[in-house]
């Protein structure tokens, strides 16, 4: 069993900065991949970033490629993703999740486990 738990998100101006954080339990962290999903009112989940456990490869989405940035540090069993230059369209409520999957993994059935989220709100 992973629990999950993300904090960092709140309510930003357009042209600003947020870092999520995802803290999880259980001592095989560094062996999963990890993701942060998003999902914005009326739309569905959607992947947002991805850090595979085999070598530490990255994907985005297009939407936020050069904008946000995932990383991971195993030793506090954390996952991050650092926001920059947020845009109204970037409001949601973010999620991350981990995958058995040896390789980046941007699809949500990849998942297993997810945390509750954390609502990012940016205004124009």
């Amino acid at each position: 069993q992973v629990q999950l738990v993300e904090s960092g998100g709140g309510l930003v101006q357009a042209g600003g900065s947020l870092r999520l954080s995802c803290a999880t339990s259980g001592r095989t962290f560094s062996r999963y991949t990890l993701g942060w999903f998003r999902q914005a009112p009326g739309k569905e989940r959607e992947f947002v970033a991805t850090i595979a456990w085999i070598d530490g490869s990255t994907s985005y989405a297009d939407s936020v490629k050069g904008r946000f940035t995932i990383s991971r540090e195993n030793a506090k069993n954390t996952l991050y993703l650092q926001m920059n230059s947020l845009k109204p369209e970037d409001t949601a409520v973010y999620y991350c999740a981990t995958s058995t999957t040896l390789g980046v993994a941007t699809k949500i059935y990849e998942y297993g486990y997810w945390g509750p989220g954390t609502q990012v709100a940016v205004s124009s």
